[in-house]
């Protein structure tokens, strides 16, 4: 039950800034609680599983291409694409768990990620083992946050009749 202010039955809210929620984590990142171990454990496991099943999709796509005799070149070609694609979509994918990618850069590589989907998933994995991925930088964003808002509340406490006056 939580606790309420007096005022239509509306809950109290800490003040302050807020926790931004990370997808499929909320804000339980914050404190590791409701679930976050599970939720951690269960999303690797999804991601790599939809990872094996994207590169089978990608192996019945290649085993189209030889089916319809199209030659070596074409066939190496898209092996190359998605190989250089996924490297690159893992790379851009770890990178924004760390820092804040630019918006102007990632409408750029849209459809490069999209090419290297499996790179992502795999960064997506990857990344589970240690923490929820993006929790390192909104914590670090959030615990920014709640230093500057304790700084400029604490600053203004206390009367200011009472306060001496410098000669």
């Amino acid at each position: 039950m939580s606790a309420e202010n007096g005022k239509n039955g509306i809950p109290d809210v800490p003040a302050g800034p807020r926790p931004e929620p990370l997808r499929f984590y909320g804000t339980t990142w914050v404190h590791h609680d409701n679930g976050y171990t599970a939720r951690r454990a269960g999303l690797a496991v999804g991601s790599l599983a939809v990872a094996a099943a994207a590169c089978f999709v990608l192996r019945v796509a290649y085993q189209g291409l030889q089916i319809a005799d199209i030659g070596s070149f074409v066939s190496l070609l898209m092996i190359v694409m998605f190989a250089i694609c996924s490297a690159l979509a893992f790379r851009h994918t770890w990178s924004g768990f760390t820092s804040r990618p630019d918006p102007d850069r990632q409408a750029s590589m849209r459809g490069l990620l999209a090419i290297g989907f499996v790179g992502s998933l795999l960064a997506y994995f990857f990344r589970t083992f240690t923490e929820a991925p993006g929790e390192k930088l909104h914590r670090a964003e959030y615990e920014k946050a709640r230093a500057e808002y304790e700084k400029r509340t604490t600053r203004r406490s206390g009367n200011p009749t009472k306060k001496r006056r410098r000669k």
